[in-house]
């Protein structure tokens, strides 16, 4: 494998980072993105208006239990809440949220 031709030459000044109290939230929001499944899961939800209750299943080739802990870790990062409405939980994106990813993603 070649590496790729580069203008910039190799610098080999130590490195300080600087503290970025944002880190934390940005790593807890790339985790919950990091499988196919939760990223079908967000995008199915960006593409709704309202909550969704009992489609998600239906819509990916998982289990309920291995899609219900798919919507767990989504939630945990904030970026899906979901509510209680009798026997179901419906899901919905957080905008806030989402807001928050991409602008920690263009940011890098």
């Amino acid at each position: 494998m070649t590496k790729p031709a580069t203008s910039k030459k190799c610098d080999s000044t130590p490195v300080k980072l600087k503290t970025d109290p944002s880190a934390e939230d940005f790593a807890k929001l790339a985790w919950a993105i990091a499988h196919p499944a939760r990223v079908q899961i967000v995008r199915l939800l960006i593409g709704r208006e309202a909550c969704v209750c009992g489609e998600i299943v239906d819509q990916l080739p998982l289990a309920q239990s291995t899609v219900s802990q798919h919507l767990k870790i989504l939630k945990e990062s904030g970026l899906v809440q979901g509510e209680v409405d009798g026997p179901k939980v419906c899901y919905c994106i957080n905008a806030k949220r989402l807001e928050q990813l991409k602008a920690f993603v263009g940011g890098l």
